[in-house]
């Protein structure tokens, strides 16, 4: 097992893929801490895919390498992840500086895959900066993706509720930043003033995260709450 891991050390990235996947099946662990972790997490269905796919060229740019941990839902056949957010980040896969890895749920509850902190410091072992966490889409109570990020992003659609439904929601008292994506569509400025109604003081940002607006705010945002 020692050699795997001074390949993943090396920068091997397909040794680094078969360690996450011996990860997921127990047989690896790793205690390294992990480099920067941001979480992005929200409902289904409000762009987080789109979201993370459009931060990543901006980490880029600055000479940052970025791994992302992508968790799906489990296929009812096969028990694995389905890719749909692999789909939608595929213009990163043939760069060099970024690794992007689908987990399947596995029946797991939280918002997260049972290995995704292994993956997070197999992904620093190798060298990454930056890593994102994009969870399964979540409802009001999961929350775990709090235990492993250090920033915490919520992703809310235009049609997501009013102020009420906003003070209910337990997944916004882990949130460092919320983003009301689709910031074209009818509703989203409703969305934002009900969410700095109920938490005066609150982060509350708008992007459109297929065209990019927004996202260099967002990351601004993040680097602030990291101390960077």
């Amino acid at each position: 097992m020692g050699d795997i891991l001074d390949s993943v050390r090396d920068g091997d990235r397909q040794a680094l893929s078969r360690a996450i996947s011996l990860g997921e099946q127990g047989v690896v662990s790793v205690e390294a801490e992990m480099a920067p972790v941001v979480g992005i997490t929200g409902p289904p269905g409000v762009g987080k895919s789109t979201l993370v796919a459009a931060l990543i060229p901006l980490m880029r740019s600055r000479g940052e390498t970025v791994g992302v941990v992508a968790v799906d839902p489990s296929s009812p056949l096969t028990g694995g992840a389905l890719l749909g957010d692999r789909i939608r980040m595929q213009r990163h896969i043939e760069d060099d500086g970024v690794f992007i890895r689908s987990m399947a749920t596995r029946g797991h509850l939280g918002g997260l895959a049972p290995a995704t902190a292994t993956a997070l410091r197999l992904m620093t072992l190798a060298g990454l900066d930056k890593l994102i966490v994009e969870t399964v889409g979540v409802g009001q109570s999961e929350v775990e993706v709090v235990s492993v990020a250090d920033v915490v992003v919520v992703v809310l659609g235009p049609s997501w509720g009013d102020g009420v439904q906003a003070e209910k929601a337990g997944v916004l008292e882990i949130a460092d930043i919320v983003v009301v994506n689709k910031a074209d569509r009818p509703g989203a400025e409703e969305v934002r003033n009900a969410l700095r109604e109920s938490s005066p003081g609150r982060h509350v940002l708008m992007t459109k995260a297929i065209t990019g607006e927004g996202v260099a705010e967002l990351l601004a945002a993040i680097d602030r709450l990291a101390g960077v």
